[in-house]
């Protein structure tokens, strides 16, 4: 799976061929998170450090214009209803 890539970081950086495919499939699986549970995740994080709801929203509004796959675009309503349903 991705030998070409795992081949490619070998070669390029200091990391052996186990410590490559790991940080492939870390990076393919933060990019396969939805929409939906990137919001959520990022709202428990951004809350955890004790940011209010506004300031949250915003932020995230911000994130997700430079996600990988760029969703479509969501208002702060979304976003809200997304978290609290």
């Amino acid at each position: 799976m991705h030998d070409d890539l795992v081949d490619h970081l070998t070669r390029t950086t200091p990391l052996n061929r186990g410590e490559a495919l790991r940080v492939i499939q870390d990076v393919l699986a933060y990019f396969d998170e939805t929409t939906e549970e990137y919001v959520r995740r990022r709202h428990r994080e951004l809350q955890a450090q004790g940011l209010v709801n506004a300031t949250i929203f915003e932020q995230i509004e911000a994130d997700l214009k430079y996600r990988a796959v760029a969703p479509a675009e969501l208002t702060l309503r979304q976003l809200r209803r997304i978290v609290y349903g």
